[in-house]
């Protein structure tokens, strides 16, 4: 029998294996997981050398799975940007770009945010003219809250390339000034892409950023998490990162094929040169990424329905499919190609039609391909229609749970005076999808959407429909709240499933790799508002502590 080289032992133990549920002790070798079972079990696998951590009663249970953050651009909005959170008035969110460009040589970029989209009357029909009062001398660029969006001042226009006579990109949006023509400042989805590319990092800063947002998963209980959108440089960072043993996390990058922040789509070819030279041995590069629809605030997702008229929407010509990146006859075609190619797909989908055409296209990639076994990814999953929510398990698809919307918050009200209360409290069904046997992951989609990447207030919203940051009171469909047992696969084993790593991680068992999570108390004793205050005591990667409290 061979001897592990650290035992945790003295703990209640939650392995998530269905074959042995409860533990006292786990025992580790090489990284990977050598035995699992009571404290007399393990400690007979201790030699001389083996370290032994006394659990003293804590709670143990494996490590959570994030399936959906911009982990780059959060750590670079911590570190570098403007942001002034999601309660910040306009008044203090232009006092901070003011002070901003203040500090600034003439010429560097502002960027940050977010702006809300109930500052607009605010803004004025011009909102560009606000930026150009605080500076003309630096481009000024402020993303939304979605990050679909970008508020820009006329010197950013003009460094993109964006006049009275651009055309818009299929798929974008570019607001204008009534009395001129001109553009306002205010534009979402493709139209935004020529001042996103603007914003550059140089190699050190997304060194630096890698170590940041590491450290802070590590801290939240994250072993693994997939990178939703990325391109050359988010690949290259992470895998110069996992060179350099900086990345403490499993990791699965979905290289982009299309989205808005580029007007054509990346070639296959291109595709599988980035899957091939950046594949490392915790980064997984056999994932893609679509855009179907944008968001609610920009008028942008798609719905079966159209948005409120009081809202200013043109509810005569309203066309679902009219605000679809991708048309369904190419998006079915481009998810058979990439089934085909090996790839699993996650598509941005945010209104029930691009949800319904999402799936439309698998059920097309499986016609075309037969059963590939790759689990396609409806990202978001915002508003499923009834006759959607038993597609998920019949197509083997899976329903990813992200942003945090599934409580009352910033958003809500927006998107209540849009799309009215009755179908914003349908938002994330996500007791009917387990009720019709799809398979759910959980993601944040941090920053976009969700000002931080915590899991814990994400679990115990699922758990309450209530938002834990008393600022935003009241339920959201309560109905839709599920049970911790049903709830805690979705951040692991199922988030697992989501890299087609659940042979490797997820849950608790002799040889798979030793990831999991100390807690003060079973979470099974514990309030939802003390799940969302979580503290994680420790974490634990492949054997290695990489987070610790004490």
């Amino acid at each position: 029998m061979q001897q592990a080289e650290t035992i945790w032992h003295n703990g209640r133990v939650l392995t998530g294996d269905m074959a042995n549920p409860a533990a006292e002790a786990l025992a580790v070798r090489e990284g990977r997981l050598l035995a699992v079972g009571s404290s007399a079990e393990i400690l007979n696998l201790a030699g001389p050398e083996t370290k032994l951590h006394d659990l003293q009663g804590r709670f143990v249970m494996p490590g959570l799975v994030e399936s959906h953050t911009h982990a780059l651009w959060g750590a670079c909005r911590s570190l570098y940007d403007i942001y002034v959170g999601y309660g910040a008035t306009l008044d203090q969110l232009l006092a901070a770009v003011k002070e901003r460009a203040e500090s600034l040589p003439a010429g560097k970029i502002v960027y940050g945010g977010p702006w809300q989209h109930d500052m607009r009357a605010e803004m004025g029909s011009n909102p560009r003219a606000l930026l150009d009062q605080i500076s003309t001398e630096h481009p000024i660029i402020l993303a939304d809250t979605s990050q679909h969006l970008v508020w820009c001042n006329s010197l950013a226009l003009a460094l993109g390339g964006v006049t009275k006579d651009s055309p818009v990109p299929e798929g974008g949006v570019m607001e204008r000034d009534p009395a001129s023509g001109a553009p306002n400042g205010i534009l979402a989805e493709s139209a935004t892409a020529s001042v996103r590319a603007l914003i550059t990092r140089s190699k050190d800063e997304m060194a630096e950023a890698v170590c940041y947002f590491v450290k802070y998963f590590n801290s939240m209980g994250f072993t693994a998490f997939k990178e939703p959108m990325a391109y050359e440089t988010e690949l290259s960072t992470y895998f110069e990162a996992d060179k350099r043993g900086d990345l403490t996390l499993h990791t699965a990058a979905h290289i982009v094929r299309t989205s808005p922040l580029g007007e054509q789509a990346v070639p296959y070819e291109v595709m599988e040169r980035l899957r091939r030279e950046y594949r490392s041995e915790n980064l997984h590069t056999d994932f893609a990424k679509l855009f179907l629809d944008g968001v609610a605030p920009g008028f942008t997702a798609s719905f079966l329905d159209p948005y409120l008229a009081e809202s200013g929407y043109d509810v005569a010509s309203h066309d679902p499919d009219a605000t679809l990146l991708l048309a369904p006859e190419d998006l079915s075609a481009t998810v058979a190609e990439l089934d085909r190619r090996g790839f699993v797909v996650k598509m941005h989908a945010v209104g029930d039609n691009a949800i319904r055409r999402g799936l439309d296209a698998i059920e097309a990639a499986r016609k075309a391909n037969g059963a590939s076994g790759l689990r396609h990814e409806i990202a978001h999953t915002n508003y499923v229609s009834d006759a959607d929510l038993g597609r998920f398990a019949a197509l083997g698809a899976i329903a990813e749970m992200s942003p945090k919307m599934w409580f009352p918050n910033p958003a809500t009200p927006i998107q209540t005076a849009l799309l009215g209360a009755d179908r914003v409290h349908k938002n994330h069904r996500i007791a009917d999808l387990l009720a019709a046997g799809a398979e759910l992951a959980y993601g944040s989609d941090w920053p976009a959407a969700a000002p931080d990447a915590n899991p814990w207030s994400g679990l115990s919203g699922m758990l309450t429909r209530q938002n834990a940051d008393k600022a935003y009171p009241g339920i959201l469909n309560a109905e839709q709240a599920i049970s911790l047992e049903q709830a805690l696969p979705i951040f692991t084993i199922n988030g697992a499933r989501t890299l087609r790593m659940e042979d490797q991680t997820g849950s608790l068992k002799a040889g798979k790799w030793a990831d999991f999570i100390v807690l003060d108390a079973p979470l099974a004793e514990l309030a939802p508002q003390e799940i969302a205050d979580m503290q994680v005591r420790q974490t634990v990667w492949k054997g290695q502590l990489v987070h610790a409290l004490d």
